[in-house]
């Protein structure tokens, strides 16, 4: 779904970007993700902020795909040459190939879809098998909170943390590596079926 305005404000402001790069990404390092020589590819880019950091660690190569085109215009203005940025809508992932992905990174971004269970399906079928999945997700209970306090449009009924990791298990995913921070839980699942 379309971020609404404020919403859209909200996630490109300094304060998100100090929450992604003193908990988000400093959590995902010591996950120990393979991203090295990898083929990544991450859903919900945004601006391009989380390519930047992905970048820094040396992928083989990355696409990062948004349903929003403002925000791929964003990301496309950081001038990232070894990244690709493409609009796209995360739950039909066709123009990757089946088996063709190392690792897929989701940087709190699956609460927006509404089809979240098609993403996963689809992340399973693009991760090679072995390939790394990592999700980090605020829990429904604290979405609910954050519709009643500031009116995002958040879909009406939020997934929650243990209805996505029944989903992974679900679609041949383990659990290898997990935090629960707040109402926020940080996944790194491999994909062994």
């Amino acid at each position: 779904m379309r971020l609404s305005e404020r919403e859209f404000r909200a996630m490109n402001s300094v304060f998100r970007r100090l929450v992604q790069r003193t908990v988000e990404f400093p959590i995902f390092r010591h996950f120990d993700v393979p991203v090295r020589g990898m083929d990544v590819l991450e859903i919900g880019c945004g601006t391009g902020y989380g390519a930047q950091f992905l970048l820094g660690m040396a992928p083989k190569s990355y696409v990062g795909i948004d349903l929003m085109p403002e925000q791929i215009a964003l990301a496309r203005q950081r001038r990232l040459e070894a990244a690709e940025f493409h609009v796209q809508d995360a739950a039909d992932l066709g123009r990757f190939a089946s088996a063709g992905i190392d690792t897929v990174v989701i940087f709190g971004a699956l609460h927006h879809i509404r089809a979240w269970r098609q993403v996963v399906a689809e992340c399973a079928r693009v991760l090679k098998i072995g390939g790394w999945l990592y999700v980090e997700e605020p829990e429904g209970a604290i979405l609910n909170f954050w519709e009643l306090l500031f009116r995002w449009g958040h879909p009406d009924e939020p997934l929650t943390l243990r209805e996505l990791r029944a989903e992974l298990a679900s679609k041949g995913f383990t659990i290898r590596r997990k935090r629960r921070s707040i109402a926020f839980g940080f996944y790194a699942a491999q994909k062994t079926g």
